[in-house]
This record gives structure tokens, C-alpha cells and sequence, in this order.
């Protein structure tokens, strides 16, 4: 059987570590010759391991599966592999390289999610720049792995909703920071100075919600899949309407696909102005061990609205009276929101929200 190789541009490069070369391959030449030596334990040795990468994680390949069909889907950053000399040649007066085309040639030392990512990928063409290192020994493969992994710093959530301040086209995501930022930035609203912008705090004791837990529960109320829906705005298709029983969660979905952001942000103001007014003490004690303002409160409170507005007319903004119509049922008192009675984390969201339900609805 003869052999089949691929052939395309490189550039060398030398580095303290030595020499590698980087070029440009397309995305399925890639999946059919990677793969990823996980470290395991040596079966000879239960104390030894042996292998660089870390195990896949199914939901990280499921999130790159969606986005690389999404009309800006991009991976600038080099995926990184190492390939013996024997499968691979590069040519100095050419500045190609050429490698034979067969499984577990290049084994991935940085990428191996971006290239699980892209293994059905049947869309346009999709080239990687890669980095390739030859006859790279392994002590050299893990430090090379541990140090990219190690010295990185991850983009806080906070931050990544913030850019979407830059874009032009509409999207769940930007529209629930544009919410997030001015209900933090109005003097009247049960916001003012609550958000924690980039997810910092500037020093204010009020700043007590992450941008991210802000825009995390809004987001949920009008889209089940944000991803998708900025991918189909951008290539000017209608989203599909809330209607029957995923109207009940999904309560702004269609106003936001009917550009009412305004009515979005009004409902809210009005909610939780509402429960500034049921329980004044609570929503403005900021210190430790109260949870009504914090993100205990504000997630259970969030996932109470909608149960409250499936008695809305879809068009209607309710006010802010109509809300402490409801919100008067419960007997919780402004003293009982403290982290004893509902811990921190899901737990106490869960607990918190069943207490709402069973007094208020």
C-alpha cells in the first residue's frame, strides 16, 4: 500500500529549547494524524505514570464542537505537537514539511480540545497554525505542557462579557451586559454600585455581585443557547419564538428578539426594587453571613420571576407594586437571609427559591 504524506509551508525557528517549525494545516489532516497520550498510570508500576495530557473534558469538546460552526469561529493561538523524525522531513529550500498521513503520528502536547473539537467538522475549510517540534524528548514535551497551562492566566467570565460592549451586532450576551451595566450605573436603580464590573471590586462595600453571576442568570431567561443565537443573528436569520411551555422559562426571549431590551431592564428594576421595598433591611446589609444582595439572594430571586410572570401579559411591564403583591406572602423576615439558614452555593439558592415558592405562588 503506498504511503500518503501532506505536504505544506513552514517556517523554522530556533529557541533555547532548539529548533521547531510552525505552519498552517488544514483542520482534517490534523484529526487524522494527532492524538493525545494521556497520563495514566504505568501498568508495570501502580506509584509511576506515565504520558503528558490531561483527560478530555466531554463538555469543553461539546462547547468547541458548537462554536467552530459559528460564523466567527477562530483559533489564532498555535496547537502544539511533536513527531518523530522517521514520519517527518522538512525541506530548508522549499520551506515545506512534509509528514506521512497516518494515526498517532503527531502526539498533541497543547490543543488536544481544539482538535477533539474539530473531528466531525464538515463545514468551510478551517486551517490551524501549528507548532512542530522533531525528536522533542519527553522530559522537554511536559515541561513545555506544564508551562503554557501553568503560566497562563484565564480571562475572567466577567471580563469576556465586557467585550461585548465592542460588538456591532446584537446578541443574549451583549444585551444582558449592556443590563448589567446600567443597572449599576443609575443612581435610582436597586443596582447602583451592586456590580462588580470585570469582576473586581473598586473598594466599594456595595459591590457584591459579579458581573458574570449577573449576566449568567439573565442570559437564561432569554436564550437556551446564546452561542447559537449571536451565530444566527450574525448571519441574519430569525431566532425561533419562546412559546408554550419554554415561554415559562425563557419569560424575554421574545422581547428580545423584538429589540424591547428596555422593557427587559424595566421589569427587572422594577422586581428587585420591589424587594428592596419587602425587605429594606436585608437588600442593603452587605456584610458577611447576609445573602439577600449577594449572589445566594439575587440567583434565587431570579429564578423565582418567572413564575411570577407567567401571570404577565406578554407585553405588559409590570410595576413595582405588582411585584410586592406577591412578594409580601412570604414570611421570611429581613433578619432570617443569613448564610446559617440558606448556605452558600446551589444548596442555599435551591433552599431559598423552594421557600419562595411554597409562600408566595
Amino acid at each position: 500500500m503506498q504511503k500518503e504524506f501532506i505536504v505544506f509551508p513552514c517556517l523554522r525557528v530556533d529557541q533555547p529549547i532548539g529548533t521547531f517549525y510552525i505552519g498552517v494545516i488544514d483542520s482534517h489532516d490534523l484529526v487524522a494524524i494527532a492524538y493525545a497520550d494521556v497520563r495514566r498510570p504505568d501498568g508495570r508500576d501502580i506509584e509511576r505514570h506515565i504520558g503528558t495530557q490531561r483527560d478530555l473534558s466531554e463538555g469543553r469538546v461539546a462547547e468547541i464542537k458548537q462554536y467552530v460552526t459559528t460564523i466567527d469561529a477562530s483559533f489564532p493561538t498555535s496547537i502544539i505537537l511533536a513527531i518523530e523524525s522517521d514520519y517527518a522531513n522538512f525541506d530548508e529550500k522549499a520551506k515545506e514539511i512534509k509528514i506521512l498521513k497516518d494515526d498517532k503520528i503527531a502526539k498533541i502536547i497543547d490543543g488536544q480540545h481544539r482538535i477533539a473539537g474539530l473531528e466531525d467538522y464538515d463545514g468551510d475549510p478551517f486551517q490551524l497554525n501549528i507548532t512542530i517540534f522533531i525528536d522533542m524528548d519527553i522530559e522537554d514535551q511536559a515541561m513545555v505542557f506544564a508551562t503554557i497551562n501553568l503560566k497562563q492566566t484565564k480571562v475572567t467570565k466577567s471580563l469576556a462579557y465586557d467585550l461585548y460592549e465592542y460588538t456591532e451586532s446584537r446578541s443574549p450576551q451583549k444585551t444582558c451586559h449592556n443590563i448589567a451595566r446600567l443597572m449599576n450605573s443609575r443612581k435610582n436603580s436597586p443596582f447602583f454600585r451592586r456590580i462588580k464590573i470585570l469582576g473586581k471590586s473598586t473598594g466599594i462595600a456595595t459591590e457584591v455581585l459579579t458581573q458574570s453571576t449577573f449576566v449568567d442568570r439573565l442570559l437564561k431567561l432569554i436564550s437556551k443557547d446564546p452561542m447559537g443565537d449571536k451565530d444566527r443573528i450574525k448571519r441574519k436569520k430569525a431566532l425561533e419564538r419562546s412559546v408554550g411551555k419554554d415561554l415559562e422559562f425563557r419569560i424575554f426571549r421574545n422581547r428580545f428578539i423584538d429589540e424591547k431590551d428596555a422593557e427587559i431592564a424595566k421589569i427587572l428594576w422594577n422586581y428587585f426594587t420591589a424587594v428592596a421595598i419587602r425587605w429594606p433591611q436585608a437588600w442593603s446589609d452587605f456584610s458577611r453571613g447576609m445573602i439577600l444582595a449577594r449572589s445566594t439572594g439575587f440567583a434565587a430571586l431570579m429564578r423565582l420571576l418567572p413564575s411570577i410572570m407567567i401571570n404577565v401579559n406578554e407585553t405588559d411591564v409590570p410595576s413595582s407594586k405588582f411585584f410586592v403583591g406577591y412578594l409580601k406572602y412570604s414570611t421570611l423576615d429581613d433578619s432570617e437571609f443569613t448564610n446559617d439558614n440558606f448556605k452558600p452555593g446551589s444548596s442555599g439558592e435551591s433552599m431559598l427559591v423552594n421557600k419562595f415558592r411554597e409562600e408566595i405562588l
